[in-house]
């Protein structure tokens, strides 16, 4: 198999019973009922998420928007990049992607490419992130979102893009959007350059959406 040809594909086998044991804020937990291949049927449990947007912001003297945050099931502060929930089925991500960076940066960018689609957690959740390249950034207009809880607490920096791949190999930084996203781009600038990069608007079959 080359590089050329290897590639995730849809499949969904049949599923005999479905059930909803836990439904919470913003994601719920399923139990299906699975045929497995020799027919044998399994149980399997998952958490079902909206999807997710995440936004790595260059700025031009090649450093990264980063932000401190308390994860409270890790209990950990971690380095992420922006990032945030799908709001509503059929989302833009790009619209949702440039609200993440206003709310939590006060940043704006004029040029978006996306730079990776990813399951966080395929085994146990069904979460789609879609991970952004913003560039060309500039101070947000009008008043600062108001933020609360956890964000309320966050730190924000911009850290070189070699400090990052540094922590991330040297398993200091640990956020998956941050990971994903450093060495996507690392492997981007390296290849055919980040202008070959696939347009903001790129379909997403994990979570289809309008332009």
């Amino acid at each position: 198999m080359t590089g050329s040809t290897i590639k995730d594909t849809p499949e969904e086998w049949e599923v005999r019973g479905t059930g909803t044991p836990f439904r919470g804020k913003k994601t719920s937990v399923r139990t299906d009922d699975v045929v497995m291949p020799d027919g044998s049927v399994v149980t399997r449990d998952y958490q079902v998420h909206p999807g997710s947007v995440a936004v790595l912001a260059l700025d031009g003297e090649g450093r990264v928007l980063v932000i401190r945050q308390y994860r409270h099931p890790v209990r950990e502060k971690l380095w992420e990049i922006p990032a945030g929930l799908l709001d509503v089925p059929g989302e833009n991500p790009l619209h949702a992607a440039q609200r993440e960076l206003y709310e939590e940066a006060h940043v704006k960018a004029e040029d978006w490419r996306v730079l990776a689609d990813v399951y966080t957690t395929p085994g146990g959740c069904d979460e789609a992130v879609r991970i952004f390249l913003a560039r060309n950034l500039s101070e947000a207009e009008g008043e600062r979102f108001a933020v609360e809880d956890e964000e309320a607490d966050m730190e924000l920096a911009r850290v070189p893009v070699a400090d990052l791949v540094r922590g991330v190999l040297a398993g200091d930084l640990h956020n998956n959007c941050l990971v994903v996203g450093v060495l996507s781009l690392i492997a981007a600038e390296r290849g055919d350059g980040l202008d070959a990069l696939r347009p903001a608007g790129a379909p997403w079959p994990a979570r289809p959406f309008e332009a």
